[in-house]
């Protein structure tokens, strides 16, 4: 009975602590949308991506162009002439691989580009996070842009723009969101003002009906 006791104690007591967590969340993807230098970031890579691309399909079409050669003449070689136009579009094969690993593989050469390009300033925004989550006593912090389900969310809730402006960059998108949210909620909401029906005389009475 005392165990039942203790762990009903700590049940409570761990929905006291969840319920007093403060919870807030960001939105990475217009953080670094409103950051110039990831945006500058962005376009090098893609740059850089699409140059290395056009190699490495430059590497196969040669490949395609020798196989095609080598099926047009195959009737008229010797064997040893065979295996050694085989062996040529084997090793430049190896070589176009090679090339693809070497741009676009794991911890391939554009893996690094994006390190040295991109990591700084995510770094920045997660320091900015942290700062702010610290000084507002939140204890969670989601990300909206992550694979994290969020059925709903309070615009009031949302600190993208307080990351921009720790960072010393402007957002603004986001508090017309949550003036947007606000205008909705007085929509809305009663308005305690507002006369009912039964009673349209003017304050400090009207003209009365006769008896």
């Amino acid at each position: 009975m005392k165990k039942i006791i203790l762990v009903a104690s700590v049940l409570v007591a761990s929905c006291a602590v969840s319920v007093a967590q403060k919870i807030a969340y960001i939105d990475s993807e217009y953080i670094l949308g409103n950051i110039p230098e990831y945006k500058s970031a962005q376009a090098e890579l893609d740059k850089v991506s699409a140059g290395w691309q056009k190699e490495v399909e430059a590497k196969y079409a040669e490949i395609d162009k020798m196989y095609k050669a080598y099926q047009a003449e195959q009737i008229l070689l010797t064997d040893d002439m065979k295996k050694k136009r085989e062996a040529d579009i084997v090793t430049k094969e190896k070589d176009a691989k090679d090339l693809q690993k070497l741009r676009f593989g794991v911890d391939g050469e554009l893996f690094k580009k994006r390190q040295e390009l991109v990591k700084p300033i995510q770094d920045k925004v997660y320091n900015a996070v942290k700062t702010i989550s610290e000084k507002g006593g939140y204890s969670i912090m989601f990300d909206k842009s992550s694979d994290l389900t969020m059925l709903y969310t309070s615009p009031k809730l949302d600190k993208s723009d307080d990351v921009l402006n720790l960072m010393g960059y402007k957002g603004g998108n986001k508090g017309k969101n949550i003036d947007k949210y606000e205008k909705e909620n007085k929509l809305n909401s009663p308005n305690p003002q507002s006369p009912s029906p039964g009673n349209t005389s003017p304050a400090g009475g009207g003209p009365k009906r006769p008896q």
